[in-house]
């Protein structure tokens, strides 16, 4: 495609509506037109030029402000669907996503999971929303700012008299004394802070001009925002896990990639006394029961060294901390925040091997609820043998099979063959809390529950964000395209002469009764007439 040289000698792209330099109308609509479209100064965008290639095409799709602002939308819809149930990294870790959804709501849960809303923000279909809102953004405005931006740097001082006609603002008028008037005006225009171009007696006016890229800016700073909301999935990047960790237990911490390591030494619980503490909390006590005053994890932090083994062993002591709620452990980027807890969870159960009939006890054996043993060997041939065992017994399937629903000894259960001299090949019992069941008949011998020991678990939040100064710079660029183009605006003001008669143009982005205000005190003190308003003489005639 060739360039379109104007009369004046400038050379303009292919496309371009009005000349860049003069302002010329070069299509015949232009021509035609009683105000010129001056939104980006009749410059020629790419999007409306070329339509040849896949890449013109791909590029139109997404220069469009209609497709910008469907995929906003499409966006807005998904993530609000999102938050109709919990996403999956705030249900209990313990259970199965597929059946949480649908036994806690129904048939909509299980169609919320099987659509995969319940990990949304992480989808790949999301993510490509995302990535398609930042692309639309970054050719929405390369489209229309290199263009402008060319236009207004181009610009003339003397422009067409047809240019000037088709403003909104433009009065023509004979005067006097043209050279003190021109004069008077320019010193008008400076004291308006005005910037100030002469040619052949003719000036251009203007002010403002920054206030053009406000929406530019802020397509800056929504991309950079997009950018870092997107660094988030890379790992490393952003880290939010919940780690529960029993007391007495080394966990290593997750999204540390194995390096660090944390040992709950001790949970404390304080709560409110209405003996000790003030009045104010009585009635609350008496509704709830107990107020959680304090609870807190005294922690030992370990660090693997770099080459060792991923394991608790060959581990370096980093600090202690009394992980408080919002008095977090702080280490290397990393935050661990005290956020829940469970008091008294299971740890181990005793069983005495006695028999039913006599009441006799022939031993007692530790169930390790977290370890357990496959058997236990007691004195004088007696021998117990763990053959099954249900941290969180839910039940008996169809085929009379015990069944357990997550790997937390909630609600423990335990298949035992019980070997004695009397039955070498033992007795086969089933013991539950609150049940003992003889699948095979009538047994000699029992298992009696002897004890339990517990042990309180806290429940902590690692937190890692290297991607807020990425989200936090997006906004402030944001911030200040807003401002910008909001505050502000581009005003331009011609006075250019035609023999002994002086034509008066005006052109602003925005705020046109500012504009005209400006205009009445430049020429309040010469003989050149104010300008009309042309669009509201246009309406008047309507009338």
């Amino acid at each position: 495609m060739k360039d379109i040289k104007c009369e004046c000698g400038h050379v303009n792209p292919h496309g371009t509506v009005l000349c860049e330099a003069c302002g010329r109308a070069l299509t015949e609509e232009a021509k035609n037109d009683r105000l010129h479209d001056m939104r980006y100064e009749g410059s020629a965008r790419r999007s409306q030029v070329y339509n040849k290639t896949i890449i013109d095409k791909i590029w139109n799709f997404f220069s469009s402000v209609k497709v910008g602002v469907w995929l906003i939308v499409v966006t807005l819809i998904a993530s609000a669907l999102g938050t109709i149930f919990p996403q999956q990294m705030y249900i209990p870790p313990t259970v199965d996503p597929a059946d949480y959804y649908k036994d806690t709501y129904g048939w909509l849960g299980d169609a919320y999971y099987t659509l995969g809303f319940n990990n949304l923000y992480s989808s790949w279909w999301y993510l490509i929303l995302i990535a398609s809102i930042g692309i639309s953004l970054v050719i929405c405005s390369l489209d229309r700012v290199i263009p402008l931006y060319k236009a207004l740097k181009k610009q003339r001082v003397t422009r067409h008299e047809g240019f000037l006609k088709r403003q909104r603002v433009f009065g023509i008028s004979e005067v006097s004394n043209l050279e003190e008037d021109m004069k008077t005006a320019a010193g008008k225009l400076k004291e308006k802070r005005y910037s100030i171009r002469e040619e052949n007696g003719n000036i251009l006016a203007e002010k403002g001009r920054f206030s053009r890229w406000g929406p530019y800016i802020n397509h800056i700073g929504l991309i950079i925002f997009l950018i870092g909301a997107m660094l988030r999935f890379i790992p490393g990047m952003y880290v939010d896990k919940v780690v529960w960790i029993r007391e007495g237990e080394t966990k290593v911490l997750p999204g540390t990639h194995e390096k660090y390591y944390l040992k709950n030494k001790k949970f404390i619980l304080q709560t409110y006394d209405k003996q000790n503490d003030s009045a104010v909390f009585d009635q609350a006590i008496d509704r709830v029961g107990t107020i959680a005053k304090n609870y807190q994890s005294n922690v030992e932090l370990y660090k693997r060294e770099d080459g060792e083994v991923p394991g608790e062993t060959n581990l370096k002591k980093v600090k202690s901390k009394q992980i408080k709620v919002n008095q977090p452990l702080t280490f290397d980027k990393y935050a661990v925040y005290q956020v829940d807890f469970k008091m008294d969870e299971f740890q181990a159960m005793y069983f005495d091997l006695t028999s039913k009939e006599t009441g006799d006890k022939f031993g007692n054996i530790k169930v390790d609820l977290f370890n357990p043993k496959d058997s236990y060997n007691l004195k004088n041939g007696y021998k117990i043998e763990l053959m099954g065992y249900y941290p969180d017994f839910s039940g008996f399937s169809k085929e009379g099979e015990p069944q357990t629903k997550s790997p937390v000894p909630n609600n423990p259960a335990f298949l035992f063959n019980m070997i004695s001299p009397e039955h070498p090949d033992g007795e086969v019992s089933f013991v539950a809390i609150k049940q003992n069941v003889e699948p095979f008949g009538k047994n000699e011998y029992k298992m009696s529950f002897a004890g339990i020991d517990t042990r309180n678990v806290s429940a902590l939040s690692v937190k890692k964000d290297l991607t807020l100064w990425v989200i936090a710079i997006g906004g402030i660029i944001f911030m200040i395209g807003v401002i910008q183009g909001a505050y502000w605006n581009h005003r331009r003001i011609w006075l250019q002469r035609k023999g002994g008669k002086v034509l008066v143009s005006g052109h602003t982005n925005k705020n046109w009764f500012g504009l005209k205000k400006d205009i009445a005190y430049v020429l309040n003190e010469t003989s050149i007439a104010e300008p009309v308003d042309q669009l509201q003489e246009k309406e008047i005639d309507k009338e």
